[in-house]
């Protein structure tokens, strides 16, 4: 059970409520954890413009599907449930092929990533570890790959992640129906995923 309950879209101030129908393109949904901050109307604003910033395409290589694969690797390495749901729906929608989708979580031995690509998610993986796990190994990995621009994007989405994270978890946002039947669909079979407190 949340430990806040969510905002109704009509409970919320019309430029805000207007403001977070972002969401409805990437997720087909407001997530309730936007919902959720949206008692607080200038964090649920902020949180939208930082999301949409982050997850913008730039359009020099990282890409919207590939920056919502590092959005479910983070939050697979933090094991956030809730995020995992939303991202691999979020992947889907961006048009990730079914081998990237069914290949994500075990990305290192696919054959569907690029090297770049493993580098990305291996530094997304051990970013979003407790205690930090990026060592001068898996930076250099990285820029082997990435300039300093795409860097950037890429912990953008890991620093993101790490917010909604925590957020989710700790106030244990329930998972809209879309994204639980992705949960159930794509990832319960491959990795053990189920919806938890998510409820």
């Amino acid at each position: 059970m949340a430990l806040v309950p969510p905002r109704e879209e009509d409970a919320m101030d019309p430029d805000l409520r207007d403001h977070v129908q972002f969401f409805k393109g990437p997720l087909g949904v407001i997530p309730n954890s936007v919902r959720t901050m949206a008692h607080r109307a200038p964090i649920a604003r902020a949180f939208t413009d930082l999301n949409v910033a982050v997850m913008t395409d730039y359009g020099v290589g990282v890409t919207p599907e590939f920056k919502r694969l590092i959005g479910y690797v983070s939050s697979y390495a933090s094991g956030c449930l809730y995020c995992q749901a939303h991202m691999i729906l979020a992947s889907e929608r961006f048009n990730a092929s079914e081998e990237r989708l069914a290949d994500v979580f075990d990305f290192e031995v696919s054959a569907h990533f690029t090297d770049a690509e493993k580098a990305a998610l291996a530094f997304a993986q051990a970013a979003s570890a407790v205690p930090n796990a990026v060592t001068p190994e898996i930076g250099a990995r990285l820029r082997a790959h990435w300039d300093d621009g795409q860097i950037v994007e890429i912990m953008g989405v890991v620093a993101l992640f790490g917010y909604l994270n925590r957020w989710n978890d700790s106030m244990g946002s329930a998972l809209e129906d879309l994204p639980l039947s992705k949960g159930e669909g794509r990832l319960a079979d491959a990795t053990g995923w189920t919806v938890g407190k998510h409820k």
